[in-house]
């Protein structure tokens, strides 16, 4: 099967597939995912003709890397994307748990410690390209930093544009749910990239304007994560227990949700495919990138994209006042 349809990112010379490749749950996400399983997820992706594969160290304390890394040793390195973040070191945890205590399922014998600095960045982007077993990546993104300090964002930023000038990296940005830094770092042409979670989607479109529109007028481009809001616009008709930022979505925003699930359905579409349709239709937007799991939701998360959704349902989903008119050209 020959690639996915591509759009450039911002004024690099990379090209990004409209459908990208989340790799945390290699790293064990909530609950085991096996070797196999993670395998046949990268192998049938390829095949569907994805070409941009994210991780972090963050995802399993480096299990995710090392899988994706041995799941494309086998594919012409030049023939695909692979992004990871900074900002996160391992290191070996004096005090091991048996397992880990921020959301993966794995030992904890090691630990995270945060660290933007230019000896933390270089470190880590050393330890992920010997994970991951390859001498580049296409993309780094500072991981979280709005989550660590003030400043730690711009602190990365500088230290991976010398990399970039050194040609170690092709683009570098921002992998964050936080908006409010965004316009001044977009602004000061920091940013190549920014992985923005949750921020703009089908249910919710706050980063329209403190991160898209920003990032089209600087030149960059945005790769939209997060589009399910953690699985509440992941089914067709969200249940009473969906969960919305990794916890039980309050009563308004289920209501929000299958609002939205209600006109998709009369236009003869589902709410997961509008999900993944709807960050593509602005400009700014170079992918969207889900996390897959295993062989078979590739195929659903592809055959979601496939699919589309009809012209007419943004205009009906404006009229009902359930998106932001100028996410779809309509403002």
């Amino acid at each position: 099967m020959t690639g996915l349809p591509t759009r450039p990112l911002g004024l690099t010379s990379l090209r990004l597939t409209e459908l990208g490749f989340g790799a945390a749950s290699l790293g064990n996400l909530y609950r085991v995912t096996t070797d196999e399983e993670a395998a046949g997820a990268v192998a049938r992706a390829w095949e569907c003709g994805m070409r941009y594969f994210d991780t972090a160290p963050h995802y399993g304390l480096g299990l995710s890397e090392q899988r994706l890394g041995r799941a494309l040793a086998g594919y012409p390195r030049d023939e695909y994307i692979v992004s990871t973040k900074v900002g996160r070191l391992l290191e070996r945890n004096p005090h091991p748990t048996p397992i880990d205590t921020d959301g993966f399922e794995v030992p904890g014998d090691l630990r995270r410690i945060w660290d933007f600095s230019r000896d933390g960045v270089r470190r880590s982007l050393d330890d992920s390209l010997r994970r991951l077993g390859t001498d580049h990546v296409e993309i780094v993104y500072a991981h979280d930093p709005d989550q660590f300090r003030e400043g730690a964002a711009r602190e990365a930023l500088e230290a991976l544009a010398q990399l970039r000038s050194q040609g170690v990296v092709h683009a570098i940005g921002v992998g964050t749910n936080a908006v409010d830094e965004l316009p001044e770092l977009l602004r000061d042409g920091l940013i190549d990239v920014v992985m923005l979670a949750g921020r703009y989607t089908l249910l919710e479109q706050g980063g329209l304007r403190t991160a898209l529109e920003p990032a089209l007028a600087a030149g960059a481009s945005i790769v939209a994560v997060g589009v399910f809001n953690t699985g509440l616009l992941s089914v067709a008709w969200p249940a009473s227990d969906a969960k919305y930022d990794y916890g039980q979505a309050p009563p308004d925003l289920i209501a929000r949700a299958r609002q939205l699930a209600a006109v998709c359905e009369r236009h003869g579409t589902t709410l997961p495919d509008a999900a993944i349709a709807f960050p593509l239709l602005h400009p700014a937007v170079s992918s969207v990138a889900i996390g897959m799991r295993t062989a078979e939701q590739v195929d659903s998360n592809v055959a979601r994209y496939e699919r589309g959704v009809p012209d007419a349902l943004w205009a009906d989903l404006v009229d009902s006042q359930l998106i932001d008119p100028a996410a779809v050209g309509l403002g």
